[in-house]
């Protein structure tokens, strides 16, 4: 049966998913990047960004079986960019470039409706007003059997796991402190509880698998 799951969602000792103050310059907030070495320096994050090298090992394992099995993402629109209010004109394509990394359909949480954005290398962005359900039921329609990855950002996970509908969740501690920004947990004391079903640690990051509890 088709999961949402949430994968590499990487926060740091105090909680934070972003950084304060996104922008075009500082697309995760400020000092938010660092959350995010242990991904870029294993072999399969090098090999997502057409590099080569990187290290083996717990980090690039979890990587690697995170990105098995997805056949459709949906995001918040904070994740996919800067803008708010009613999208402009040249319409922002995400922070990706031409060819996102994705290679399969994204649907994007909006309140401005817009017009899917066809994208190189098999990627299409939807933008979904009417809701997170709606969302979801596009984005497993469009994955044909596959898992479908909520990738953020943190409020967006936080309104799907308020509504019961995270079926795995990947947290990936990193030893740094931001002080300010998103916070990940917050305002779940109503949401369905999720267990621990897997743990592994490097020098790097702590991984931790939750998955929902069956009622």
């Amino acid at each position: 049966m088709a999961r949402l799951r949430v994968s590499n969602l990487s926060v740091s000792l105090d909680g934070y998913a972003a950084g304060p103050r996104q922008s075009t310059d500082d697309p995760l907030g400020v000092g938010g990047e660092q959350l995010h070495t242990w991904m870029f320096d294993t072999r399969t994050g090098q090999a997502a960004h057409g590099g080569s090298g990187g290290a083996t090992g717990v980090d690039d394992d979890w990587l690697a079986r995170s990105e098995a099995g997805i056949g459709a993402t949906i995001m918040g629109r904070n994740m996919f960019g800067p803008i708010r209010g009613g999208w402009t004109e040249p319409a922002w394509t995400g922070w990706w470039g031409e060819d996102p990394p994705f290679h399969h359909p994204v649907f994007v949480l909006t309140h401005h409706p817009r017009r899917p954005q066809e994208m190189a290398g098999g990627t299409t962005f939807t933008f979904v007003p009417d809701g997170i359900e709606s969302a979801l039921e596009q984005a497993f329609a469009a994955a044909g059997g596959a898992d479908v990855r909520l990738a953020g950002g943190a409020a967006t996970v936080r309104q799907y796991l308020r509504a019961g509908l995270v079926d795995e969740l990947h947290v990936v501690v990193v030893p740094v402190l931001l002080g300010a920004g998103e916070r990940l947990l917050g305002d779940l004391e109503d949401a369905p509880p999720l267990t621990v079903a897997e743990h592994a640690a490097s020098p790097a990051a702590a991984h931790y698998r939750l998955v929902r509890v069956s009622p």
